[in-house]
């Protein structure tokens, strides 16, 4: 008795550091102890539960944490920052697959299973299948393997109704008749359930496959999402208490975000996950054509040493490039100059949420400098100049007054009220939408092409040497 009371409150107080470390997080001043709690709080859930039901022994146990704190450890340390949303897919899918395989030990070493034990191991299982296969799918996209592109074909929606259907008549099956033959037939259950487990893991690549990189913040976001509910019906299959509530934190907060990243696009749910956003390049009769303007690094110096208040606005080009630390030091060069500077941030620039916010902090950016969209746009007007750095959709402004636009009626930043906007690009191809961009051709934007980190860098110089 002694020992389940310590065990409850161990749990307790695991529960108590997540709901901490997820407030913490909150804050950019606060979310590293936000993570560090929600960290401590996972271990000493492991720990007990691993003790608790005497699974393995300690020196395992020991043995666990040290080859996990040793891979923890290196990744941080060679995992780029500009991979960092290809991690978090990776860390998705793992959440995914360890719910599925907790289920599906269960289902294995399992004895006249109850149907309240056999529902939260068919949910662990599709949800684990497809958070894992999808996430798998979303890192291809997201790290180039796969063409980040939507992938579309004929009938493709029929499919995924069958599979469903498929997957909720093999559910309602293991729920009834969790063991013996189907029906009376020769077919064992056990070829039921590993068929739930293959059209699982199927539906998670053809729910991501139809998905275009322009839309992937949002589906980093669900999948996250999808994790935390996999963790939390593992937990009911394995009745550990502290499982359902660390599951039910990252489910709830990831359906949060998704529903926060959707909004932001101004787009539903099912349009961004159903649409097939991007598969094709589109430009409006409406939109803006003319003359583009190039411009070199010492032309631009010129009209940013005479500025006195500029906005930078990144994009997922200047995670490509990793110019983040030359935009941070031409940043403090042009404060030194007596430039007003601050830093633009569209909910949904580069490939999950956060990304820029993630790219800003890692060189040293202060916080306090970065502006979230709403909080710029009343601003722009009064800006002398607005550094687009290899952003396009979020600042697209055919979202405002292009009807016929597929982005029409999305909030971008309004780089195009600034009094001059310089656009950093490698081309002028179009961003992840696939749209092309009426603010390359008007009046005010000069374009700087080449790569974002050289041109920046080739401003810095220009700075340094006056």
């Amino acid at each position: 008795m002694r020992a389940d009371l310590l065990i409850n409150l161990a749990y307790i107080l695991a529960s108590l550091l997540f709901i901490i470390g997820v407030k913490k997080l909150s804050s950019p001043e606060t979310a590293r102890q936000g993570n560090g709690l929600s960290s401590l709080g996972m271990l000493l859930a492991v720990v007990v539960t691993l003790w608790h039901k005497d699974i393995i022994s300690y020196e395992w146990i020991i043995a666990g944490l040290l080859a996990g704190s040793l891979i923890g450890a290196v990744s941080a340390r060679i995992v780029k920052m500009t991979a960092m949303p290809e991690m978090v897919a990776l860390f998705n899918g793992s959440g995914g697959i360890a719910s599925l395989l907790v289920g599906w030990s269960v289902y294995h070493v399992g004895t006249d299973l109850a149907t309240a034990t056999i529902v939260p191991i068919v949910l662990s299982v599709l949800i684990g299948g497809v958070t894992f296969t999808g996430s798998v799918i979303a890192w291809a996209k997201l790290s180039e393997v796969l063409n980040g592109k939507p992938h579309l074909f004929t009938g493709q929606h029929i499919l995924n109704g069958l599979i469903l259907l498929m997957i909720l008549l093999s559910g309602i099956l293991l729920s009834f008749f969790p063991a013996g033959n189907l029906l009376g037939t020769e077919i064992p259950m056990y070829f039921i359930f590993i068929g739930l487990v293959l059209l699982s893991g199927i539906l998670g690549v053809l729910f991501v496959i139809p998905i275009g990189g322009a839309d992937m913040p949002v589906v980093i976001s669900l999948l996250n999402s999808f994790s935390g509910l996999a963790a939390a019906a593992a937990g009911f299959v394995i009745s550990n208490n502290v499982l359902i509530v660390s599951g039910s934190l990252v489910g709830a907060s990831g359906i949060i975000l998704t529903q926060i990243m959707s909004k932001a696009m101004n787009r539903s749910l099912s349009n961004i996950l159903f649409s097939g956003f991007g598969s094709v390049v589109t430009s409006s009769g409406n939109a803006e054509q003319g003359d583009i303007k190039p411009i070199t690094a010492e032309d631009a110096y010129l009209i940013l040493e005479a500025a006195r208040s500029v906005v930078i606005i990144p994009g997922y080009g200047m995670a490509v490039a990793q110019a983040q630390h030359a935009v941070r030091e031409l940043g403090e060069l042009m404060e030194k100059n007596g430039t007003e500077v601050n830093y633009a941030i569209h909910p949904v620039a580069g490939r999950m949420p956060g990304h820029m916010n993630v790219l800003l902090a890692e060189a040293n950016v202060d916080y306090d400098k970065l502006r979230e969209m709403d909080d710029i746009n009343p601003s722009m007007p009064t800006m002398d100049v607005a550094i687009v750095i290899g952003a396009n959709d979020v600042v697209n402004p055919a979202a405002l007054d292009d009807k016929s636009s597929p982005i029409y009626g999305m909030p971008i930043i309004n780089a195009h009220h600034a009094r001059t906007v310089f656009v950093l690009k490698r081309s002028m191809r179009p961003g992840f939408a696939g749209i092309e961009n009426p603010l390359f051709f008007k009046e005010n934007t000069r374009m700087l092409f080449g790569d974002a980190k050289q041109s920046i860098q080739k401003l810095v110089a220009e700075f340094k040497n006056q």
